[in-house]
């Protein structure tokens, strides 16, 4: 019989930001959408938000993850998935 080994990889996530012109990550799993004022992209820590002017990518690295985009960066915002919580919460009552 043959055994399957699974590796799980281990993804991090991190960001660099260099004088609001330039702007590094790691961890994306997907770029959503964009324009050269918005980015909208999923990464491992959750759904992330960047706007700014100018903006373009750099680098782009999808087996590993890696985002470079250059522009002038004027927010970088995590956006949080409360749609979860929404719905555990309505079931929680449904079943009580």
């Amino acid at each position: 019989m043959d055994k399957v080994i699974e590796s799980i990889s281990t993804v991090s996530h991190q960001l660099q930001i260099s004088e609001r012109k330039q702007i590094m990550l790691t961890g994306i799993k997907k770029i959503n959408s964009f324009d050269n004022e918005e980015f909208l992209m999923e990464s491992v820590m959750g759904m992330i938000l960047l706007k700014g002017s100018d903006l373009e990518i750099v680098k782009l690295d999808t087996h590993d993850g890696n985002v470079s985009i250059k522009g002038k960066i004027d927010s970088f915002t995590y956006m949080d998935d409360n749609k979860k919580s929404k719905e555990d919460s309505f079931l929680a009552k449904l079943f009580k």
